[in-house]
Formats: C-alpha cells, sequence, structure tokens
C-alpha cells in the first residue's frame, strides 16, 4: 500500500511539474521564466528517473509483482517450458 501511494504521488508531481513548465512556457516574457521552465523540466524529468528506479529497485527485491497480461503470459511460457522439457 505504501509503494502505490508512493508512485502515485510521484505521478501527481510530475503532472504538476509538466503544468509549471507549460505555464512558464506560454508566458514566456523574459529571460527568468525560460529559466523557470527549464528548472521545471528538469525536477520532471529527474522524478521520472527517481520513478523509475525506484520501480525496478521494488520489482526485483519483489515488493511489488506484475499481475494481468503480463504474468499470465510468462506463466502460460513458463508452464510449456516445464512440460517440454525431460
Amino acid at each position: 500500500m505504501i509503494i502505490q501511494s508512493i508512485v502515485i504521488i510521484t505521478f501527481f508531481l510530475i503532472i504538476i511539474s509538466l503544468g509549471s513548465a507549460l505555464f512558464h512556457l506560454i508566458n514566456h516574457k523574459s529571460e527568468e521564466q525560460s529559466k523557470k521552465t527549464v528548472k521545471s523540466l528538469t525536477f520532471r524529468i529527474a522524478l521520472s528517473l527517481i520513478l523509475f528506479i525506484f520501480i525496478f529497485i521494488a520489482f526485483s527485491t519483489g515488493l511489488i509483482r506484475p499481475h494481468g497480461l503480463g504474468a499470465n503470459i510468462m506463466r502460460q511460457h513458463l508452464t510449456q517450458v516445464e512440460t517440454t522439457t525431460p
């Protein structure tokens, strides 16, 4: 539950950062606004990288597991390999 909360909060922060960058891009009247746009986009990239690394580590350590279509395909593949292996 806490992992899901962290991921959702990070997604919201990414969206807010994109909105802030769009706002500063539209109101591009000075060099200061341009710097704010760049800072907002840089913050978004950093958040995206942190989120990706966090999800990768959580998946690697087993804190989260895939479910749904991808997990079903993997299970089918593993059962086929087990039945064909002598």
